[in-house]
């Protein structure tokens, strides 16, 4: 599965967790998801807290994550 792939899993809608980026249109948003990683927890451990989620979920809260801190800095 390529990232174009794995970013469609990725839903922003206005009326559902107040538009942040969630998984699959489900109410697990993607910081929920880096603030797992961030606290230490391993991909099987989170999929054990969070059973409708997939290891591909995952993957695509890290790469939506990594496409946003990447933008280029003008120099003025």
């Amino acid at each position: 599965m390529d990232s174009t792939d794995l970013l469609a899993r990725i839903t922003i809608r206005p009326g559902q967790c107040g538009g942040r980026p969630c998984i699959r249109g489900m109410r697990i948003r993607v910081g929920d998801i880096l603030d797992l990683l961030a606290a230490g927890l391993a991909s099987a451990e989170i999929l054990d807290e969070l059973p409708d989620l997939e290891r591909e979920d995952i993957t695509a809260a890290l790469i939506y994550a990594r496409r946003l801190s990447d933008h280029p800095i003008l120099a003025a």
